[in-house]
C-alpha cells in the first residue's frame, strides 16, 4: 500500500555514508521480493563521529584531554565523564588548568583570591569561572584542603582563602582625646574592648550618625541584619548593651539575634506605646517575617505578635528615624541610668 514511501525509505538509507547497511530480503510471490536495511552497524569511533558530524569539536576534546593528561592527569577521569563541559570551556580551558595548578601548587589560607598569579588570570576571570574550576580543584586538592560544607559559588571559602574581613562602626557619643569614629575589624575589636560603659546598637545609618551625645556610650552601626558580626565580642556580655531598631517584624528578629548572643540586652524605643505615638509615621512592612523568636522579652514578644497577625493594620512599620528625637534623646539618657 505504501510501496513508493517504502522504497524512497530504503534509499534513503543506502545513501548514508560513514556506515555499513546490512540488507534482509522481504517479500514473496505475491508481491515480489525486496531488499530492505536491516541492520545498520558502525564500526569505528571514527565512523560514528563523521555520521554525527561531530569530528571537529572530537579532535578538540582529545587535544585538551592529551594536554590535560600531561599536566594534571587525575582530572582526566573527570574530563572523560564532562566532555561537553570542557568543550563549553576549550577557549578558557588552557588558563582554567594554569589557575588550578597554581592554587595546588601555591595557595595558603592567608593569601586573598587576588593573590592568584596566573598569566591572563584575574578575579573576575575566577569569579566568571569559579563553577569548573571547581570541578577542577575537587580532583586535584587533597580533602583537609576543601571545606566541602562551602559550595562552589563561595570560592574562597571553599578553597581555604582568606575572605573580605567583616568590620565594625561605631561613634564615641561623649568628646575626648582621639578618634570620634571608627571601623574596626572584628577580631581586633574582640581583642581590645572599648572603655565606655553602655553600648546602643542601632539599626539605620543616619540614626547611627544622629544619635545624641551621652557620657561614657558609644554607638554601634548594626546595619540590620549585619548585628550577627557582634557575636565575637564578648564582652559586650558585661557592658550595658542597648539595641534599638524599627518596631517592625524584622526589627524584632535582629534583636532576638543579638539576645541570643548576649542575653542581657534591652531594647530601647522598640514598644506598644512608642508606636502608638507615632501612628501618623506609620509605614508598610514590604515583606514581614513571621518565625518563632525565643527571645523576646513578654512585652516585645506580645507586640510582635500584634504585628505578625495585623491586629494594629496589615504590615506595620515604624522606622526608627522617623520617632521624634526629642523621644531618642530622653531614651538615650535613660538608658544609661
Amino acid at each position: 500500500m505504501h510501496l513508493d514511501r517504502a522504497r524512497a525509505w530504503a534509499e534513503q538509507w543506502q545513501r548514508l555514508r560513514h556506515l555499513r547497511i546490512e540488507t534482509r530480503t522481504v517479500g514473496g510471490r505475491v508481491a515480489g521480493t525486496n531488499e530492505i536495511p536491516g541492520r545498520v552497524w558502525v564500526d569505528s569511533y571514527e565512523q560514528l563521529w563523521a555520521f554525527l558530524g561531530v569530528q571537529p569539536d572530537v579532535r578538540t576534546f582529545t587535544t585538551l584531554l592529551e594536554a590535560t593528561r600531561s599536566r594534571a592527569p587525575v582530572v582526566v577521569d573527570w574530563m572523560s565523564a564532562k566532555p561537553m563541559e570542557v568543550l563549553k570551556h576549550r577557549d578558557e580551558w588552557p588558563r582554567l588548568v594554569d589557575t588550578a595548578l597554581w592554587i595546588e601548587a601555591y595557595a595558603r589560607p592567608d593569601m586573598y583570591v587576588r593573590q592568584i598569579d596566573v598569566p591572563g588570570v584575574d578575579t573576575k576571570f575566577i569569579e566568571r569561572f569559579r563553577t569548573i574550576l571547581a570541578a577542577l580543584l575537587d580532583c586535584l586538592l587533597p580533602e583537609h584542603r576543601i571545606d566541602r560544607t562551602c559550595p562552589p559559588s563561595d570560592f574562597a571559602g571553599r578553597y581555604l582563602f582568606r575572605k573580605k574581613p567583616a568590620y565594625v562602626r561605631f561613634r564615641r557619643l561623649s568628646a575626648g582625646h582621639g578618634f570620634s569614629e571608627l571601623a574596626v575589624r572584628v577580631p581586633e575589636l574582640a581583642a581590645a574592648p572599648p572603655a565606655e560603659r553602655t553600648v546602643f546598637v542601632v539599626e539605620n545609618e543616619i540614626t547611627y550618625l544622629a544619635f545624641p551625645p551621652v557620657e561614657n556610650a558609644i554607638v554601634i552601626f548594626g546595619e540590620g541584619y549585619a548585628a550577627s558580626r557582634l557575636q565575637p565580642l564578648e564582652w559586650l556580655a558585661g557592658k550595658n548593651l542597648v539595641y534599638w531598631g524599627d518596631i517592625d517584624t524584622h526589627g524584632f528578629a535582629i534583636l532576638n539575634r543579638v539576645r541570643r548572643s548576649f542575653e542581657g540586652t534591652r531594647s530601647m524605643l522598640m514598644d506598644r506605646a512608642t508606636l502608638l505615638a507615632h501612628e501618623g509615621q506609620w509605614v508598610g512592612e514590604a515583606s514581614p517575617t513571621s518565625e518563632h523568636l525565643e527571645a523576646l522579652v513578654p512585652n516585645e514578644a506580645s507586640l510582635y505578635t500584634d504585628l505578625v497577625e495585623d491586629v494594629l493594620g496589615r504590615s506595620v512599620r515604624l522606622e526608627q528615624e522617623r520617632i521624634s528625637y526629642a523621644a531618642v534623646q530622653d531614651a538615650s539618657l535613660r538608658y544609661t541610668e
